[in-house]
């Protein structure tokens, strides 16, 4: 009995292993990197790509992938395929797997699909300017963080290939662990983004909602030659031109006025400082008078003024002054010139064509051309497939096993750490929110200041709820600004009374950027020492 159990797993693992197999004949192009690349894959000589790469396996696998091993280098590489591919007909897939080994602060890790030779490039030369059809993977800098998807296409009229890019595409995982990214291109135009087998994009290739810029240009265009006449008034309201200002409103009185009817508080101490010099103060042992001057013992606060309602000179408050009126400014009507906003006329597009789909150069080549300023990049099992279930098979055999180790063993980690399994999954699905919250076009000018601080959060997941508020913030004061003109509210002149006893230690923290806090500790670490001599007021 338990021979004939023994027979049947091997048969059943012999055909899983032929399914296997077949899938991957299926494949236009597969590369595995098993074996090393030198000899197979080519390395650019162009002066500016000098970072190295090594045939190396992925951190805790028998698994072997291609490693970016330097930080702050360029990176170019190429493999010519055997046999162009077409993009034009049936469904294509394009599949490939990253690890970020040390993270990604800064850097590409993304894959491009490189037309013929014929386009004007050779392999030893492979660089930035070398024609592809299709860019696709994760990039992370700055404000940018996306799994880009960008094609160039030709325009029939012009000649001119156009980028396009995907509007709104993922963002890129933010953890260390085995991702695989797959772009399929459908025969009725769909584009359809999966990461880890998650479909988390899709779009249309005719559709000027998906990408920017469209692929089929407007039929109509602004004139570029009309003008906006001199005398085109857009003004919808003007300032009443029979208004007049009233005799009684003074321009010049005061917001505010001294308090006439205030009384100085009893016990109020004139004759008492609200300083006084530190009686427990010493002089220190290393001080000396000729370089650092006569010592004075610092300042602290006088004792006798806590009791009392206060010290030193009293002086009347300051109130609202009820004849202040301000500026005046004449009330605002309908312009009777008013003709809207001018824009120019509509002309026929000279560049317009009509496409039923795509017409896509072939892929003749794969490159991976990046700059990094993090080494541990992997890049492994890349994939040319012209059918879905052959890349889910790759996905199931090549990537899973490894994710699934990788996982648990960061589960673990986040245990120890205090960090439950629930909590681990809330985190991303609010980082991966937040950052397509900060894609939102009215929150451009601020995108810079969102990110930092989701990266700060991502860095220290203890702080998530501490950075939705963060953001949640920063929108608020956005929103408040649109609403209210970025009026900022009157300030209220205080009295030096009110305001020292109001006044607390300040406890907020520096929202600039960290370029500014970098050469803020630059100047200070470059400054002279400097001895206190009494507490400056």
């Amino acid at each position: 009995m338990e021979e004939k159990r023994i027979s049947m797993q091997l048969i059943l693992l012999l055909i899983a292993c032929f399914t296997f197999q077949l899938c991957l004949s299926d494949s236009t192009f597969y590369e595995s990197f098993d074996e090393p690349f030198e000899g197979r894959w080519i390395v650019s000589e162009k002066d500016e790509y000098q970072g190295s790469w090594k045939h190396s396996k992925s951190e805790g696998h028998d698994d072997y992938g291609l490693l970016v091993s330097e930080p702050a280098r360029k990176y170019a590489i190429v493999k010519e395929l055997e046999e162009p591919v077409s993009l034009k007909d049936g469904t294509v897939v394009l599949q490939f797997e990253t690890r970020l080994q040390n993270g990604l602060e800064c850097g590409g890790a993304y894959i491009k699909y490189l037309r013929p030779q014929a386009a004007g490039w050779v392999s030893k030369e492979f660089g930035n300017e070398s024609p592809y059809s299709i860019m696709f993977g994760p990039d992370k800098c700055g404000s940018t963080n996306k799994v880009h998807f960008i094609f160039k296409h030709k325009n029939p009229k012009t000649g001119e290939y156009v980028e396009h890019h995907l509007k709104y595409p993922p963002s890129v995982p933010s953890d260390k662990l085995s991702h695989v990214y797959t772009a399929i291109l459908k025969p009725n135009n769909d584009l359809v983004i999966l990461l880890d087998g998650e479909e988390k994009k899709k779009a249309n290739f005719l559709s000027s909602e998906d990408f920017e810029p469209a692929l089929i240009p407007e039929k109509t265009i602004p004139d570029p030659d009309d003008k906006k006449p001199e005398d085109w008034d857009e003004r919808a309201k003007i300032p009443d031109p029979e208004a007049s200002k009233p005799d009684d409103w003074d321009e010049d009185a005061p917001m505010e006025v001294e308090d006439a009817e205030a009384e100085k508080p009893e016990g109020w101490l004139d004759d008492e400082p609200e300083e006084i010099d530190d009686p427990e103060a010493s002089k220190p042992e290393d001080w000396d008078d000729e370089e650092d001057g006569a010592w004075e013992p610092p300042m602290v606060d006088n004792p006798k003024c806590e009791a009392a309602p206060g010290c030193g000179e009293w002086k009347k408050p300051m109130k609202q002054n009820p004849a202040y009126k301000g500026k005046w400014h004449a009330s605002l009507i309908d312009n009777p010139s008013y003709k809207g906003i001018w824009k120019p006329q509509q002309i026929d597009n000279p560049d317009y064509f009509e496409l039923e789909k795509p017409d896509f150069e072939p892929v003749a080549a794969i490159g991976i051309e990046i700059w990094t300023m993090q080494d541990g990049i992997l890049f492994d099992n890349i994939l040319i497939a012209a059918d879905e279930k052959v890349a889910e098979s790759y996905r199931e055999k090549t990537w899973k096993p490894k994710f699934e180790v990788e996982k648990e063993k960061q589960k673990s980690e986040d245990e120890a750490a205090g960090i439950s399994d629930g909590l681990a999954g809330f985190q991303k699905k609010v980082f991966d929110l937040l950052y397509k919250v900060a894609d939102v076009p009215f929150l451009a000018a601020y995108k810079l200041q969102i990110l930092d601080i989701i990266e700060k959060g991502e860095k220290q997941p203890n702080i998530t709820i501490g950075v939705l508020v963060s953001v949640a913030v920063v929108i608020l004061s956005i929103i408040y600004k649109i609403l209210f003109g970025g009026k900022k509210p009157v300030a209220k002149v205080v009295t030096e009374e009110e305001s020292k006893s109001t006044s607390k230690p300040s406890d907020t923290t520096d929202q600039g950027t960290s370029g500014a806090k970098e050469e803020e500790t630059d100047d200070a670490a470059a400054a002279p020492r400097r001895r206190n001599t009494r507490r400056e007021n």
